[in-house]
């Protein structure tokens, strides 16, 4: 398999470390959808990060679809999605939450940077900033308490999404997301990004 797309991507990464805990073997081709767009284009015309290519020449985007497959070709052992109904509902819970994270990270860090200053809206930021505190304080209070992982006893996709996210956010935005109002999360991120498969994909 391919994986196509940059590791300051928090989406390619949680595809990368995943497929690496699940012990899946693939090709990560460090792509740029802004400086490598032809090369992109000519795997995937869409340009969208990650993309994965699958042995049989399938090509798949958006992370949580290719996460979704994954999850079924792989033994029961190496899942990263529980099977217990209320664990996924808590996962699943904590995955939306962190994925939301990225979604406003990314929302200010593409409104700031790529859109002229005199062209940027403040009252949008300001309530998209609103939105990442309040999804960093959800999982703060999610993670409150948590000594290792959200399941215990083994690390899960709702884990591995978080501590990208923090992470990722910490990278471009760390004076709004101050790690002192989320200590929690600080320490989750320290365990995760200290794991072989977090070190061996660093955030680029």
């Amino acid at each position: 398999m391919r994986l196509i797309g940059m590791l300051d991507s928090p989406y390619v990464r949680r595809v990368a470390i995943s497929m690496t805990a699940m012990g899946l073997t693939f090709d990560h081709e460090p792509l740029s959808v802004f400086r490598d767009v032809a090369a992109f284009g000519a795997i995937n015309p869409t340009v969208k990060a990650p993309t994965l290519v699958t042995d049989d020449g399938v090509v798949l985007i958006e992370s949580t679809l290719i996460l979704d497959w994954l999850e079924r070709i792989v033994p029961a052992e190496r899942r990263l999605l529980p099977d217990d109904p209320a664990a996924f509902l808590a996962s699943q819970r904590v995955i939306g939450l962190a994925l939301a994270a990225c979604e406003k990270t990314v929302q200010i860090v593409y409104e700031t940077n790529l859109r002229p200053a005199e062209k940027q809206h403040q009252p949008w930021l300001d309530r998209v900033q609103e939105q990442l505190l309040a999804a960093y304080d959800l999982l703060e209070a999610a993670y409150a308490g948590v000594d290792d992982w959200l399941v215990a006893g083994r690390w899960t996709q709702a884990d591995i999404t978080t501590a990208v996210a923090w992470r990722f956010t910490g990278s471009k935005l760390g004076d709004v997301v101050p790690p002192a109002r989320h200590p929690a999360l600080a320490a989750l991120s320290a365990r995760a990004e200290a794991t072989a498969e977090f070190a061996a994909l660093p955030l680029e």
